[in-house]
């Protein structure tokens, strides 16, 4: 796997993957950026919601589940000092879908966090604090 990163001007760079897709990183006016795109960590913090999001919906569509909707809620916390890391993520997963059965999202959910989702488990490694919980709602 592979990326690279180039500057773009003031406090924004360009980040693109070895499979090609381009994603534009910009940082806030208050330390140079024009706030055209999200910040590095947040880029982090998204790629581990895509990560185990795509886990959940791939254990789940193995499982033969009805799932209509996945949608994933992070929220994260940072140190105060510098560096800034993680010290705290929570991830919530509410999955709608025909008759989903409450076992089977729970397992997906928790074989991603447990087994599969390597950046949750890369940041567990490193110290942060990563819990998830689910909401199952029926689709209309």
């Amino acid at each position: 796997m592979k990326a690279t990163i180039d500057w773009t001007g003031d406090a924004a760079f360009r980040a693109t993957s070895g499979s090609g897709h381009a994603v534009q990183m910009d940082g806030p006016p208050d330390h140079g950026g024009r706030d055209l795109g999200p910040r590095p960590m947040e880029m982090m913090l998204m790629g581990l919601g895509g990560c185990s999001s795509f886990d959940v919906m791939s254990i789940l569509q193995k499982s033969r589940q009805d799932v209509t909707a996945c949608h994933a809620e992070l929220e994260a916390e940072r140190a105060d000092a510098v560096p800034a890391v993680f010290t705290r993520i929570h991830l919530h997963f509410v999955v709608t879908g025909n008759n989903l059965k409450e076992n089977l999202v729970k397992r997906a959910v928790s074989l991603s966090a447990e087994k599969y989702c390597s950046a949750s488990i890369m940041l567990e490694k490193a110290g942060v604090e990563i819990t998830h919980s689910h909401e199952i709602r029926e689709a209309s």
